[in-house]
């Protein structure tokens, strides 16, 4: 008589609501990361919380369906306090970056658009768009979590992890998108077509 089959290794994956998934998948990620930073050298900075506390606070604000993780790296710095201003302002680059890039691919994909209308006017538009993300995320828009350092002698390696709450960013960038619009002078037409499908995709990440 034939034994029974073995039930395969994901088959209670699916009985778990997706909460319950992430909830699980975040405990996994708590651990391999304090195994990390132990075994790399890197050490909290900037708080007198354990690991432990920082990281669970950290991650109990990502079960906010609309917060988001968003790191700013430094590869060499000498002090701290450099480190973690460097590391802001890189973050808020990368920030920038993302969301110019959208824009950017939007506007490529979407043949109603005439890009070829003004002397550059997109492209004064994309970096506009990008420098004023910049300036409206500054403004508590993105919000530190936890900072860790590794000495490597000389100098100092840092991260920062910051959280970013979608509802307040998406209100920054629609403040920078008009802000980029009127500046450049950009057509009218193709200023209202970009903020309806930026309005799209913030609909799609909610």
């Amino acid at each position: 008589m034939a034994g029974t089959a073995a039930a395969p290794a994901y088959a209670g994956l699916f009985s778990k609501t997706p909460a319950e998934q992430l909830q699980k998948a975040r405990e996994k990620q708590f651990k391999e990361k304090k195994k990390e930073y132990k075994r790399d050298g890197w050490k909290l900075t900037g708080t007198s919380k354990s690991i432990d506390v920082a990281l669970l606070e950290f991650y109990e604000k990502l079960n906010n369906g609309e917060n988001q993780e968003l790191v700013g790296e430094v590869s060499a710095c000498k002090s701290a306090n450099v480190c973690k201003q460097v590391a802001f302002n890189n973050a808020i680059v990368a920030y920038a970056n993302l969301a110019g890039s959208f824009v950017r691919g939007r506007v490529t994909s979407d043949a109603s658009l005439n890009q070829t209308d003004g002397s550059g006017e997109f492209d004064h538009f994309y970096a506009a768009y990008e420098r004023l993300v910049q300036a409206e995320v500054k403004n508590g828009v993105i919000k530190e979590g936890y900072s860790v350092v590794k000495d490597n002698g000389d100098t100092k390696e840092f991260k920062t992890f910051f959280i970013v709450n979608e509802a307040e960013a998406s209100q920054a960038r629609m403040r920078a998108l008009d802000m980029a619009a009127k500046e450049t002078k950009m057509a009218q037409e193709n200023a209202n077509k970009i903020s309806d499908f930026v309005r799209e995709g913030f609909e799609f990440e909610n």
